[in-house]
């Protein structure tokens, strides 16, 4: 994106709601829109939807988080997953495996207080003692563990079919769907916003950022200091084991390695801490070593598992200063609505996050769920509560 002036631009194409994001956030919000009786459309610079990081996830769905609106946009829109064909006529691929959080003996107490506030807000969620989670689960060296916890509505889902379902919805409801269309100028007039893109200009009284990655970058275009910058993420795969079975989304806590089984194959990963922020592009096969490392160390059989390097790939997380989303209306733009900056949790909260975006629209509030603390303001307010349960 670059940044560029805007007020030569002669007429434009005029819709209610311009969002910007393809994405599954973007198209829940989409769908959400047209659905109360708005003219949408959605831009992105990509050649189909879901290229960015929601085509590039692990695809996971959890109830376990610490943060209250985190658990509660995840535990809504586990329920809307688990009901997304009757509600919508496709598959969301929801399957609930479970997530398994082994957890050091250091932090156990602050992980029962987030047990805690999930259970308080009817997410349902088991404490285990190791013995029982290896005995139901997997094997591992339960060394330094004070135990583990289990939510068994936590699995995961398809994410290109999420998508796809959710731009179909909007299309039959009349929403455009405008693909390889970059927004290279945005400029706020006296009643509504005038992006000039690509392919043309576009007038929306309203303009949604759902641009994961590049929602910093479309801000700035706008004037608007929004938080977001991309952290590269590898997602590691092995090859294939006949007859291998199914197994929860396991997290050691201690290291941060993770893994789940799809199919034949596992897939696991491990935040790099030093990574630095940008479109870092490749594969970092540097950081696969002290990965297997960390693995095989909790998970000793896991030193005999082989790499398939040409199923492996990398995305990026959307991250922002604690790790918690953006969204709402901004305070200091109006019809400027975000909800981006999900760091690595937009697909476990999109149905939910598309309902409270609408609300905000049409309501002037949301209001099914409160999402005041993940509000654009806290940054300057310094109200900032990171989100510890980050994988």
């Amino acid at each position: 994106m670059t940044q560029g002036s805007t007020s030569d631009a002669g007429t434009s194409d005029v819709v209610d709601v311009a969002v910007v994001g393809a994405g599954i956030i973007g198209a829940s919000c989409a769908y959400q829109l047209a659905d109360a009786g708005l003219s949408i459309a959605v831009v992105d610079r990509n050649e189909a939807a879901a290229m960015g990081s929601t085509g590039l996830s692990a695809a996971g769905v959890r109830v376990q988080f610490v943060e209250p609106t985190n658990v509660a946009l995840s535990l809504a829109s586990i329920r809307d997953y688990a009901a997304f064909e009757e509600r919508y006529g496709a598959d969301s691929g929801y399957r609930p495996v479970g997530y398994l959080l082994l957890v050091p003996e250091a932090g156990w107490d602050a992980h029962l207080a987030g047990v805690e506030v999930q259970r308080s807000l009817g997410a349902p969620v088991e404490v285990l003692g190791a013995d029982e989670a290896r005995a139901r689960f997997v094997d591992f060296d339960p060394t330094g563990l004070a135990g583990a916890t289990f939510g068994p509505i936590d699995g995961v889902v398809d994410p290109h079919a999420v998508t796809q379902a959710y731009l179909a919805r909007a299309r039959e409801l009349g929403t455009q769907v405008r693909l390889r269309t970059e927004v290279v100028g945005i400029e706020r007039t006296a009643d509504s916003w005038l992006l000039v893109t690509s392919s043309g200009r576009l007038r929306a009284a309203t303009v949604v950022n759902a641009a994961g990655c590049w929602a910093g970058d479309l801000g700035r275009l706008a004037g608007l200091d929004i938080p977001v910058e991309p952290v590269r993420r590898m997602v590691y795969v092995t090859a294939p084991v006949a007859g291998r079975g199914t197994t929860p989304l396991t997290v050691d806590l201690a290291s941060g390695v993770y893994y789940r089984s799809e199919g034949e194959r596992l897939i696991f990963g491990r935040s790099n801490p030093d990574e630095p922020h940008g479109f870092t592009t490749g594969m970092d096969w540097e950081w696969l070593e002290p990965t297997v490392a960390a693995a095989a160390t909790r998970f000793p059989w896991f030193a005999d598992e082989r790499l398939d390097r040409t199923a492996s790939w990398y995305g990026y997380y959307e991250m922002t200063p604690d790790d918690n989303a953006v969204l709402g209306a901004s305070a200091d733009a109006p019809g400027w609505v975000d909800a981006c900056g999900f760091s690595g949790h937009g697909v476990q909260h999109a149905p939910a996050v598309g309902r409270a975006i609408r609300e905000e629209v049409v309501d002037g509030r949301s209001h099914t769920i409160d999402i005041d603390p993940l509000r654009g303001t806290r940054f300057k307010a310094g109200q900032r509560r990171a989100e510890r349960n980050i994988i």
